[in-house]
């Protein structure tokens, strides 16, 4: 009998997640590259915009080749990418040279190191408990910015932010390595506790869907816009917090907030998946995609601490559900056998949004001064998810590979 160490690869997931996630300050070192270097703020968005992109595109291939050689060996590659990428970037003084260190190795490396942690915790419960297995580990991921935003801004302060860049990779990058080491899968034939048996006449399984088999579903292009669309919002705050906070509040200490949303940002992963788990999957993302369009259209008008704070923690806990809920809702409509790649397959959406999110707001403030219509846009396009997601149904055609 196989012993379940479910718990033990979550908590090994959580902290590896923890580690990888100092991306999630980038609001921070933008608005130092921008004082520093000069940079302007929609140059300033694109090393973080590519290393999201990148950090969803490598799920793909990561995803691959953790279904055939399991999560230790790839999470192990990604810290050392995370460790080069980020000494590279230290010696970077152009956005050529940040977009393609910080944006494409760095963003690998987080890419395919996330990319594992969560199929390596989910495999080890029934379905009744990915949701909440799914957040917890993707909180890791989000809680990050808690830690690293106020550290970041402490070192930058003391020496700078290219040496910033090389000491938190060589700490953090290390720590992934450490942490991946406790990762594991059960066998292939491995049932967790508390799965239910199958219908009478009914495969065990069938709802094992091919990435290709996924991808000829209108259900995959359904799952792929709502998260494309929901997290443009939440990437874009994200990415520009600590500039909206100077341009909205006069407030030159953003990376506060970068800290307060992200904490609600983990939060919200765990709560989004323990939700879902309950009420349902469609259910609790239609929720959280109008919280998050009410919270854009006002988003302008916060223009205190105490408003921008409220803000973000909507922000936060809207847009961190999602990272929650999307894992699991994926593995119910697609099965277990293929989760690294399929799952891959849909966090692409991801890497659409933090293209869109974060550029096209850097885009607006600097011809406009102003996010007014950025949050508009997210507000309409976060209501058009809504819609998709109440009329989302699971595949009619289940396939069997």
């Amino acid at each position: 009998m196989v012993k379940n160490i479910g718990w033990r690869v979550t908590i090994a997931a959580v902290l590896l997640n923890l580690a990888s996630g100092f991306l999630y300050a980038w609001s921070v070192y933008a608005a130092a590259l921008i004082q520093e270097l000069g940079f302007t703020k929609t140059q300033a968005m694109l090393p973080y915009t590519v290393a999201l992109a990148m950090l969803a595109v490598m799920m793909v291939p990561g995803g691959k080749l953790f279904d055939k050689y399991g999560p230790r060996v790839v999470a192990t590659a990604g810290g050392v990418l995370l460790i080069i990428g980020m000494a590279l970037t230290s010696l970077q003084t152009t956005i050529p040279g940040f977009v393609v260190f910080f944006g494409v190795v760095v963003g690998a490396g987080s890419g395919i190191a996330y990319g594992v942690t969560i199929p390596s915790a989910v495999k080890w419960f029934p379905p009744a408990k990915r949701g909440l297995a799914s957040g917890l580990v993707v909180a890791g991921l989000g809680l990050a910015a808690a830690y690293a935003a106020p550290l970041a801004q402490l070192i930058i302060n003391a020496v700078g932010v290219r040496q910033t860049f090389l000491i938190i990779g060589i700490v953090f990058g290390s720590l992934v390595i450490l942490f991946a080491q406790f990762l594991a899968v059960p066998p292939a034939e491995y049932v967790p506790p508390g799965t239910p048996a199958p219908a009478a006449g009914e495969a065990s399984g069938k709802k094992d869907f091919s990435p290709s088999a996924m991808m000829g579903t209108a259900q995959f292009w359904q799952i792929w816009l709502m998260y494309c669309f929901g997290a443009i919002a939440g990437l874009m705050v994200i990415g520009h917090i600590s500039i909206i906070a100077d341009i909205q509040a006069q407030l030159k200490w953003g990376f506060a907030l970068v800290a307060i949303l992200a904490v609600f940002n983990s939060s919200g992963r765990v709560v989004g998946g323990f939700l879902s788990d309950r009420i349902g999957r469609n259910q609790t993302l239609i929720l959280m995609f109008l919280l998050q369009a009410v919270n854009m259209i006002m988003f302008s008008n916060y223009t205190s601490m105490t408003s921008l704070t409220i803000g973000v923690c909507i922000t936060g806990l809207a847009y961190g559900s999602l990272l929650g809920i999307f894992p699991a809702l994926t593995y119910d409509f697609f099965g277990l056998k293929n989760s690294g790649t399929n799952y891959g397959l849909v966090f692409t959406a991801f890497g659409a949004a933090g293209i869109i999110g974060p550029l096209t707001a850097g885009k607006i403030v600097d011809i406009t001064g102003s996010y007014s219509y950025a949050y508009l846009a997210a507000a309409v396009i976060l209501v058009i998810a809504a819609v998709m997601a109440k009329f989302l149904k699971q595949p009619q055609q289940e396939k069997v590979v």
